[in-house]
């Protein structure tokens, strides 16, 4: 079959098929890049501090544009309203996070029964590796500035026990604090009281979240075409070798025709058995016939 396969057509076919090949390999690639998208990258103007009252309304849904913006409030917090979320890491270790509710001086009030007086969200303060390690909230009038994030969604089916939450979902501590509040919380990176910095627990932790970058999302039809594009690139390899082989085959069934039986050519010019082996016999004289009655003459 390597003969046929290194018949001028045929390695011409191989040359044609390869580059159809790779045609098809680039045209998958091109598929591939384009079956995942990326969101919009992240704005430089996050990280410009901004007031919080002017970057998101409480009560709203919290949209995705002021996600990770660097904002700034003045408030105060209630050292009764405090809790720590687990399971958080700080360089690989495992703590938690000190949430604290901060009252947002000129935030707009909510209204309805179950509206508080004040305006509140949630501020993730410090992380600490053990929860004896969490100490109250700074007291008097506060400045923060920190990353605006969205709320957490609460673990399900879970009790983190008293002074704990799942998580910092602004659904479950409004309903532990009863307090009206943004739907989202703050990341502190520092507290000013009175333009300075307030002392910070050595064993708590600043957090210091960076802004995250943009999710990736997969487009499963451009995924299917780029496995698609490979597929054909095989079966393009496929069709010549099935070709080359079918080339074979007639090759071998002309070879059979050209080439009949020897003894059937050479049979009709040797005598035949029976009389090679049969012994002379002799010929018996050819009998004669018999003339016309002679008269006897007398």
């Amino acid at each position: 079959m390597l003969k046929t396969a290194l018949k001028p057509r045929w390695i011409a076919g191989l040359v044609f098929a390869l580059l159809l090949s790779a045609v098809f390999v680039l045209l998958s690639q091109w598929q591939l890049s384009r079956s995942t998208q990326h969101e919009a990258p992240v704005s430089s103007s996050i990280e410009e501090v901004k007031p919080l009252v002017d970057v998101l309304q409480p009560g709203q849904f919290f949209p995705g544009s002021v996600s990770d913006q660097m904002v700034t409030a003045t408030g105060s917090y209630d050292p009764a309203k405090q809790v720590l979320v687990e399971g958080r890491l700080y360089n690989g270790q495992k703590g938690f996070w000190i949430v604290s509710a901060f009252a947002v001086d000129n935030a707009p009030k909510l209204s309805g029964v179950a509206a508080s007086p004040n305006t509140w969200i949630p501020v993730a303060r410090a992380w600490v590796a053990d929860a004896a390690q969490a100490g109250p909230p700074p007291s008097g009038t506060i400045t923060l500035t920190g990353r605006l994030l969205p709320s957490e969604a609460p673990v399900p089916n879970v009790d983190a026990g008293p002074g704990r939450a799942s998580a910092v979902a602004v659904a479950e501590l409004i309903n532990i604090w009863d307090v009206s509040s943004y739907q989202g919380f703050i990341a502190a990176t520092s507290e000013l009281a009175g333009g300075v910095p307030v002392a910070a627990n050595d064993a708590a932790k600043p957090l210091n979240i960076p802004a995250q970058p943009p999710e990736q999302q997969i487009n499963w039809l451009n995924l299917f075409y780029s496995v698609e594009w490979v597929v054909f690139a095989g079966f393009a390899l496929y069709i010549w070798w099935r070709m080359v082989a079918d080339d074979y085959r007639r090759d071998l069934e002309d070879d059979e025709f050209d080439s009949p039986d020897d003894a059937f050519d050479d049979g009709f010019d040797e005598p035949l058995d029976d009389d090679r082996d049969r012994p002379n016999e002799p010929t018996s004289p050819e009998p004669q016939q018999p003339g016309p009655e002679q008269k006897v003459q007398q």
